[in-house]
């Protein structure tokens, strides 16, 4: 053991050796891993150690298929027989609701490049896995690259072709403090103390007592979990094939065969935590003990999918933990707290991501940016208020119990709810406002009568006159949407105004003037696209998304400016938004005196408040933003609400926002614009002031602009009478696939199912057909002109 290192690693599992095995290989090779115990010590020496590339979240299934594709290639360089067996696998449904997911499913893998993959009858099912009873299955989803591997090569092959790069494994001691130095950590272990520039937590069952080193209480939590192992049955030994991994969606359980036996591994309702502060410092290569009293109800769906489970002995349990994050994704990346600490745990499912997890995170380290959006695992989505022990203990118990179970784009689930709320909030429910969450905070959705119930859908809800009405509100009347969710950041001091220049490529608003305003990283991905007031007193807004908030904090802290301040008021200050051609009469029935000219903005007294006011809107009509003080929030509401009595005035959610936005053809974050795209391809370049002399990102995005986009966003009308999209859905041009949905809503308006779409370039151009797969549906679509309503923003314009 050296006593320096560029980079040390904690954590000898999956994970900690993927790390270590990217990091190297990408040329950092002085790097070390410590591990307390042995390597696989944990979790990954007793984990199932199943693969397959299919997850209902697309940007997670394209780090699996990674994961996939990297194992033989670390196979042969390690020299170590991992004992992958690529056997296909079948996701099978019984319910209806379920078979339509999986029919939409293989179309919105089929974007991500997962070609591998086709939908079976029943009888096809049989014939793949003769030991499976498949009565009342619908179909199933087979996926060619689903398999399994041996877990303990698996890790020591990592480990291996890590050493062979130049890496170093330190097994038997354990890291006993973090200490930061001012220019590198100081990691004191058992067997001595390592100066090391980088520190990656990758400590699996111990990452909370890793995290708590440096001040982190990580929202990461243990559960238990069974699978068992059967003798040798006897129609396994009369075929001469090994049968395909196969996921029992309304069984709660996975099968792989083991030898001529299976493996059946259950994800049950009666969920357990496991030492919710993390495993002790001496628990290693344990298992816990089994507790077939609580799986009871899955044990019984397993034995009728599987009958010869009936006929055979069980060799073996394993109840092990494994750790689990709210959403069940990974947490990785850097925490703007702790400087040159970083993470990489929370992976559940270690062997189908680890690869995936270790690449992100060494080309965050080295290049400072991932070649994917990473968002789907940063650790920036989640705050410090979801580190709460009884909200981890909630939300990672709903995703370890939901594992299996289908959760509709309509759908808002329980868990960790209600935990932060706009003053408001209590008399918008008594309103019939519905809600739904953003990092935490409850945000208004639609509003409905109370005894209306919404009914959970993949296809267009049942709560769409509500959203419908309101749309036709802010469209002929008034709208009044409360913006308590979004992010609110003021920037002051001396060097403010240069901070900004660099920091955005938009050219800076004037005095009491507005812009969108665009962000860009060094290599010209984007970064933001937010919105920046300039009040004329020296002091500017820099106005996001509330669940963007812990992310753009970080980027603005990694890029801090001389004699400039910034402050995050978005817990101090919220709002309201008021759009429609009514607007500026409800505002003038308030302050007579107003006169702010589009993009304009100011402060304005309106009755008792002393407001921040702008005069823009996303809705694409005349509209104001109006910020408060928190506890002036019940106050602004009343006062609107009064004055818009004449005026027709409705309050609306963010369900109606969605839906007037798409039909002005207005990405927003997370959907049309994300880390991985640039200003050419989203069309942000527009708003790029080219100009300037500097500003991050501005070589590479001239180059991008340069060299033009291959893929485009455009808009789409599409012909779908009850389902709109959700993004990731294929598109089509005469049977070849040539982009992909971004996002996708009803436009009432124009009266259209409209949806937003990356598309090459060559079939970008105003009514070019193509076909979109709309809930496993292929539906027409043509290419519409940009700002199906109002295409020359004469409403917003007033």
């Amino acid at each position: 053991m050296k006593d320096q290192y560029r980079v040390v690693v904690i954590g000898g599992g999956v994970v900690g050796a993927s790390v270590l095995y990217h990091l190297a290989k990408f040329g950092w090779t002085d790097v070390a891993l410590i591990e307390r115990n042995v390597l696989t010590a944990g979790s990954s020496w007793h984990a199932a150690g199943g693969i397959h590339a299919l997850n209902a979240d697309p940007n997670m299934a394209a780090l699996q298929a990674y994961t996939i594709d990297l194992l033989s290639e670390v196979e042969a360089e390690s020299g170590i027989d991992i004992g992958l067996h690529m056997t296909g696998g079948i996701t099978v449904a019984c319910d209806p609701n379920r078979w339509e997911w999986l029919q939409g499913a293989q179309r919105t893998f089929q974007t991500i490049g997962i070609d591998d993959c086709h939908l079976m009858t029943p009888e096809e099912i049989k014939k793949a896995c003769p030991i499976m009873d498949t009565t009342g299955v619908i179909g199933g989803l087979w996926a060619d690259r689903e398999g399994y591997v041996d877990t303990t090569g698996t890790v020591h092959a990592y480990a291996r072709a890590a050493k062979k790069r130049g890496a170093d494994i330190i097994e038997h001691n354990r890291v006993l403090e973090l200490n930061w130095k001012g220019s590198a950590w100081e990691v004191v272990t058992e067997n001595g103390t390592i100066t090391a520039e980088h520190v990656v937590n990758a400590g699996g069952l111990w990452a909370k007592q890793n995290g708590r080193m440096v001040g982190l209480d990580l929202p990461v939590s243990p559960l238990s979990h069974h699978y068992f192992l059967t003798e040798t049955i006897p129609e396994l030994e009369a075929i001469d094939f090994e049968v395909p991994m196969t996921v029992d969606l309304e069984g709660f359980t996975y099968m792989r065969q083991d030898k001529k036996g299976i493996l059946v591994g259950i994800y049950e309702t009666d969920h357990q935590h496991w030492m919710m502060d993390g495993a002790p410092w001496e628990y290693g290569i344990e298992l816990l003990q089994e507790d077939t009293d609580r799986i009871e109800k899955e044990l019984m769906l397993a034995f009728e999918r599987y009958p010869c489970l009936n006929d055979v002995g069980i060799s073996s349990w394993v109840n092990g933990a494994f750790t689990f994050s709210p959403d069940g994704n990974p947490l990785v990346g850097p925490v703007e707290s702790v400087p040159n600490y970083w993470l990489a745990c929370g992976v559940m499912a270690g062997f189908l991501q680890g690869g995936g997890v270790g690449k992100t995170l060494a080309e965050w380290m080295i290049h400072g940016d991932t070649e994917t959006d990473a968002w789907s695992m940063d650790i920036a989505r989640y705050g410090e208020h979801q580190s709460n022990k009884e909200y981890i203990k909630q939300t990672t118990g709903q995703f370890y119990s939901r594992r299996f179970v289908m959760t509709y784009p309509n759908e808002q689930l329980p868990a960790g709810r209600p935990l932060r709320m706009a003053p408001a909030h209590d008399a918008m429910t008594d309103a019939g406002c519905r809600w739904g969450t953003s990092w935490g905070l409850e945000t208004p959705l639609y509003f409905a009568p109370k005894d209306f119930e919404e009914a959970p859908s993949l296809n267009r809800s049942n709560a769409s006159e509500f959203v419908e009405a309101e749309c036709k509100a802010v469209r002929e009347a008034a709208g009044l949407l409360d913006i308590t969710g979004f992010s609110r950041f003021e920037v002051s001091g001396d060097g403010a105004e240069d901070w900004l220049n660099k920091m955005f490529a938009t050219k800076l608003p004037k005095p009491g003037r507005a812009r969108l305003a665009v962000m860009l990283s060094p290599q010209g991905k984007l970064k933001g696209d937010l919105t920046l007031f300039n009040w004329g007193d020296g002091t500017w807004w820099i106005m996001g998304s509330y669940y963007l908030r812990e992310w753009h904090k970080r980027w603005f802290a990694d890029h801090k400016g001389r004699d400039t301040a910034l402050r995050d008021m978005s817990d101090d200050i919220c709002g309201f938004s008021l759009s429609g051609p009514n607007s500026t009469k409800i505002m003038q029935a308030i302050q007579p005196d107003l006169d702010l000219s589009f993009m304009g903005c100011g402060t304005i007294d309106l009755g008792l408040l002393g407001c921040k006011v702008g005069r823009l809107s996303v809705t694409g009509e005349l509209g104001y933003e109006i910020h408060c003080h928190a506890n002036e929030h019940i106050a602004l509401r009343r006062m609107l609400l009064e004055a818009g009595t004449d005026h027709d005035l409705k309050e609306i959610g963010f369900n109606a926002m969605l839906s007037l936005r798409i039909e002005k053809s207005f990405g927003i974050w997370s959907a049309e614009f994300t880390q991985d795209r640039t200003a050419a391809m989203t069309g942000m370049d527009r708003w790029i002031d080219w100009q300037k002399p500097d500003f991050n990102g501005r070589a590479a995005a001239m180059k991008d602009r340069d060299a033009g986009a291959d893929q485009v966003l455009v808009t789409l009308g599409l012909d779908s009478p009850n389902a709109d999209c959700s993004g990731y859905e294929p598109v089509w041009a005469n049977g070849k696939r040539v982009g992909f949905t971004t996002s996708g809503a009803f436009g009432y308006t124009v009266g259209q199912s409209i949806a937003m779409a990356m598309v090459d370039k060559a079939f970008a151009d105003p009514g070019t057909d193509l076909s979109v797969h709309v809930v496993g549906i292929e539906r027409q679509a043509k290419v519409l002109p940009p700002s199906p309503y109002d295409p020359t923003g004469k409403a917003m314009r007033g």
